[in-house]
């Protein structure tokens, strides 16, 4: 188990062998490629010392290497077009198992009847039914035919986990996965713009709800990007907006509804293609004008989309305040979002709510040794003990 840890906090870090040998050394740790790579395969169990020291380098609490994973991930299949080698891949595979890992734990400790409203993979044997599937599942969320203002919002707010993970813009457009069979999990990159972020994450949401039926790799892709378009802009709000048949489009226009539902322009356009509303030939048209125009200009931010994840941090601060963790906790969980709480009194606070949430027996024997702890600190600190009486100087007349 320690090896399997290791490895995970390591490849979580995004760091090679070779860069944790040289941040051991700067501390003082002498440990060589091979003993490393040796504790990471389970010939070696690493001594108490060098795991407080590994944690240490790899941004994690000790015990996280004596801790049994608490989750299974069912991952689908990476699609090939992306650039990722099989590092880097693990990595992503990593971070989103920490990840997940963290926010089950809340949710069930938080939200113990949570019921996760995603439904059962149907199966898709024609486009059709990737536009229908996508229909459904804005009638299950209630999302009406408006543009969404946060699909990363919409998937948390029913029981999914998002994950985002620093890339490169052209080598992972986003990954998919079940969480102990039950939670769904998608994986972003936050290196893309607002618009390919919220297209990544309804494509990831098609993969999710489509059974490929034994399809090829292209057409499972086209299916799930069908899925998106659908699910992002409904055929009955494309049709509202542009019309039920036209023979242009101006990018103009395009821009416009691009800024509303934070769909590219040139997903616009293919959508307006897969519902008959232009023809094969003025698609066509429009891509060359666009190809051309892209060399002039580059086409502008569309809307503003709120897709960042957000439910880790929240369930984190909401345990944090409620006193059922500690700080040190709030910190494991979700690194970072502690410093953005004031300090000082609002710790103090967190910390009595802790203690006051703990069995009686465990929080006496927590005050007794706080208590021994201040004792000695009178006993040896002369600040603490070398005082005088107040005089009438010292008090202010009424």
């Amino acid at each position: 188990m320690i090896n399997l840890r290791l490895r995970q906090a390591r490849l979580a870090a995004d760091l090679t062998q070779s860069q944790v040998i040289e941040r051991l050394e700067r501390i003082g740790v002498g440990l060589t490629k091979g003993g490393l790579s040796k504790c990471e395969n389970g010939r070696n169990v690493p001594p108490p010392q060098l795991l407080i020291k590994l944690a240490q380098v790899l941004g994690v609490a000790p015990k996280y290497f004596m801790e049994e994973p608490t989750v299974d991930i069912q991952w689908l299949a990476f699609r090939k077009h992306y650039t990722l080698g099989k590092k880097r891949e693990q990595g992503i595979k990593a971070v989103a198992q920490e990840v997940a890992e963290n926010q089950v734990w809340l949710q069930e400790t938080l939200q113990a009847g949570l019921s996760v409203h995603f439904p059962a993979r149907r199966t898709a044997p024609a486009l059709q039914d990737a536009e229908d599937a996508a229909a459904a599942l804005r009638r299950q969320w209630s999302l009406g035919e408006l543009p969404i203002d946060s699909i990363t919002a919409a998937v948390e707010d029913h029981g999914g986990i998002v994950v985002e993970c620093k890339g490169k813009e052209e080598e992972f457009g986003g990954l998919a996965g079940w969480v102990n069979g039950k939670y769904p999990l998608i994986v972003t990159s936050s290196s893309v713009s607002d618009e390919r972020r919220r297209f990544s994450l309804a494509r990831e949401l098609g993969h999710l709800s489509l059974d490929p039926e034994g399809r090829g790799e292209d057409e499972q892709e086209h299916w799930a990007h069908r899925f998106a378009a659908a699910f992002i802009v409904p055929a009955a709000a494309a049709r509202m907006e542009l019309g039920m048949r036209r023979r242009r489009l101006s990018f103009e226009e395009l821009l416009i509804l691009k800024r509303k539902y934070g769909m590219s322009v040139k997903a616009w356009m293919r959508r307006a293609l897969e519902l008959d509303i232009i023809d094969a030939g003025h698609f066509r048209s429009l891509g060359a004008q666009l190809r051309r125009a892209e060399r002039a200009w580059k086409e502008p931010p569309g809307l503003r989309g709120r897709e960042h994840p957000t439910r880790l941090k929240q369930m984190t601060l909401r345990a944090l305040t409620e006193g059922l963790i500690t700080p040190e906790k709030a910190q494991e969980l979700c690194p970072g979002c502690v410093t953005e709480h004031p300090e000082s009194e609002n710790k103090q606070l967190n910390e009595i709510l802790y203690l006051m949430n703990l069995p009686e027996d465990e929080r006496d024997a927590r005050l007794s040794e706080v208590a021994c702890e201040l004792e000695e600190s009178y006993r040896t600190d002369s600040e603490l003990t070398a005082f005088e009486a107040l005089s009438d100087e010292d008090t202010p007349d009424e």
